[in-house]
């Protein structure tokens, strides 16, 4: 597939995705642009669709918030952020490849059943926190800020439109954070700005689409089709990057 052609589906896709599901614009774009972009531009590329969504989101569909509720996954998220931004460059395609592929492969199922686990009543605050860190750590890694936060909420009973607030407003504090420290440390730079540029229109459609739709529907069975297939695409990346790993290992 062509990187252009890529990034224009991957885009549409996640940003139909976010809009209905309020999770996994990284998680869904990177399941094709991991195929063809090189780790640092699929990050990039994939926290900026991300924080553009969330913004749209946050404009479009407004829904209120407790900052008590919030505080301790923003802080855990800043305290993670600096892991995920420290193993980012030190990944090449292949390595980059076998690691997301086995993170679908262990996290896919884990929010298709996400609704079928026992509820946790102990943890509170602190693993509010420390969901919010392992968030800030795969946000620093390309983006994958709501996931380990969905998974906790999921697990601790929060009703359907308490844990979509959380995880928005998680996700612009994250990703709004993530991006600026993409463009200190170089991961972002000038050149990235024609990419942006086919990102954003290419998502804010299927992102718009996907919110009108989520207000009159539930969107699990949509949600559940979507891990299904991101799932299958992590066994494919696994498939197709340990075969290099090891003739490198075995080199």
């Amino acid at each position: 597939m062509e990187p252009y052609l890529a990034i224009v589906l991957g885009a549409a896709l996640a940003g139909f995705v976010q809009g209905l599901t309020g999770f996994g614009f990284g998680l869904t774009a990177m399941s094709l642009w991991a195929w063809t972009l090189e780790p640092q531009l699929a990050a990039a590329l994939s926290v900026f669709g991300g924080l553009t969504g969330q913004v749209i989101q946050a404009v479009t569909v407004r829904r209120g918030f407790d900052w008590r509720r919030l505080l301790p996954f923003i802080a855990g998220g800043l305290v993670g952020l600096p892991l995920g931004l420290w193993l980012l460059p030190r990944l090449d395609v292949p390595t980059f490849k076998a690691l997301f592929g086995a993170f679908l492969v262990v996290v896919c199922p884990l929010m298709f059943f996400a609704g079928k686990l026992p509820h946790i009543e102990r943890g509170g605050r602190a693993g509010d926190a420390a969901a919010g860190a392992l968030g800030g750590a795969m946000g620093g890694l390309g983006g994958f800020t709501g996931i380990a936060p969905t998974l906790w909420c999921s697990v601790r009973g929060f009703d359907k439109d308490e844990q979509r607030s959380v995880i928005q407003s998680f996700n612009l504090t994250m990703l709004a954070v993530t991006f600026a420290s993409y463009v200190g440390t170089g991961i972002v730079n000038a050149g990235h700005l024609p990419l942006f540029a086919i990102v954003a229109p290419a998502m804010l459609i299927p992102s718009l689409l996907g919110a009108r739709v989520y207000v009159g529907i539930s969107g699990a069975a949509f949600r559940q089709i979507v891990l299904g297939l991101v799932g299958l695409s992590g066994v494919a990346l696994l498939a197709a990057s340990l075969p290099v790993l090891l003739l490198r290992w075995n080199g």
